[in-house]
């Protein structure tokens, strides 16, 4: 079943080449970023996470850091992969290193109270055992400033309420690709609603699912594809 089904994202679109040019002939710490932000499209692990060590070190902000290289460079992976120019495995190398830089970033972020655009936590639901479009999912919310609480696979309606009170996120993303887990997640949404948490926006995704489900058994939105959800999230919380 294709992936790109299950949920994705719609990012920024690429800067164009006057403005990478530019980026690279003015300030020396912008063509830094802009540097991190081509190697992170990549994949390029190591150096992405070397370099945000040098960008730190040598002042740079951590809000900058994220936001101008590794949120645009996550960003431009996800404008290509919903163009079908870059598939699944560009989007993993490319997640992989953003992963990397978040390891070095995160420290620095919450010494300098830099703050994330929101969180979610997501699953696949019960009975379903599926990860690749969830895995999606987690990735391009990372790349797009989130914090992410991913709980894995075969997640009932405990696992969500538990992550409730422990998170308090914001958006809760529910993916399912069988049938026969769909009733799954009105089991999850009426679990989280019981235990009055009727504010945290719930998204739904999957290959069977559709808004016209989403409506019925009252999803806050629905993903019908792997470049949407993101951008979803972020109308759903007003950003």
């Amino acid at each position: 079943m294709p992936v790109r089904r299950l949920f994705g994202v719609k990012q920024r679109r690429v800067f164009s080449r006057a403005a990478s040019a530019r980026m690279t002939e003015g300030d020396g710490n912008m063509a830094d970023l802009a540097m991190i932000s081509e190697l992170l499209q990549k994949g390029k692990s190591k150096e992405v996470e070397q370099l945000t060590k040098d960008a730190l070190a040598e002042g740079v902000s951590p809000k900058d850091i994220l936001e101008k290289a590794l949120v645009h460079g996550m960003g431009v992976v996800g404008e290509k992969f919903k163009n079908n120019e870059v598939y699944v495995p560009e989007v993993l190398v490319a997640a992989r290193a953003m992963s990397k830089a978040m390891g070095v970033l995160e420290p620095a972020m919450k010494a300098a109270g830099v703050g994330y655009a929101g969180k979610i936590a997501l699953a696949t639901v019960k009975g379903d055992l599926h990860d690749i479009g969830k895995n999606l999912v987690a990735m391009m919310y990372r790349g797009a400033g989130f914090e992410v609480i991913d709980l894995g696979i075969d997640a009932g309606p405990e696992k969500f309420v538990d992550a409730c009170k422990e998170h308090n996120p914001n958006i809760l993303g529910l993916s399912a690709l069988l049938t026969t887990t769909m009733p799954s997640m009105k089991e999850i949404i009426d679990g989280v609603r019981s235990a009055g948490f009727k504010d945290t926006k719930v998204i739904i995704g999957g290959a069977p699912v559709t808004q016209a489900y989403a409506d019925e058994i009252g999803a806050d939105g629905y993903s019908p594809d792997a470049a949407s959800a993101v951008d979803l999230g972020k109308k759903l919380l007003g950003l």
